[in-house]
């Protein structure tokens, strides 16, 4: 069973799915980041080529040539064909149809409260579908 954990409380929910995407990355992981849409796919894009100066993290568009090749693949749509099943790391406010084929999913939620919202509905409509999720509350003392 697919393993879900909600990562809440975000402030900047592209610099944190950058540092999450590292640690996955570096622990082997085969990655699909989910944006929102086409304008927040493009800013995680440019995100992962500039947010470190030491880390080097390939990845692709999903529907690129090399997207099978590729570690990291970026989507806005669970309706492509999606290469990789390690992590689902889920920026978007939809629960994608496709996160049971992953191993992990890993949702990001910020502080914002429309997208906390989402995250809840997400969050309950996961247990009502007999999933356990776990919570993280980010940036808590």
């Amino acid at each position: 069973m697919t393993r879900i954990d909600f990562h809440t409380n975000v402030p900047d929910k592209i610099a944190y799915a950058c540092r999450l995407v590292r640690k996955a990355y570096a622990a082997r992981n085969r990655i699909v980041l989910m944006a929102e849409d086409m304008e927040q796919l493009a800013d995680l894009d440019e995100a992962l080529w500039t947010f470190s100066g030491v880390d080097y993290l390939p990845h692709v568009l999903c529907g690129d040539a090399l997207a099978a090749e590729t570690p990291i693949v970026l989507a806005c749509s669970d309706e492509a064909e999606l290469p990789h099943t390690d992590l689902l790391v889920n920026l978007s406010s939809r629960t994608p149809a496709i996160f049971p084929r992953f191993q992990r999913v890993i949702e990001v939620v910020s502080s914002e409260e429309n997208d906390a919202a989402a995250g809840r509905k997400r969050y309950v409509s996961y247990k009502q579908q007999e999933y356990q999720p776990t919570h993280f509350v980010a940036n808590k003392s």
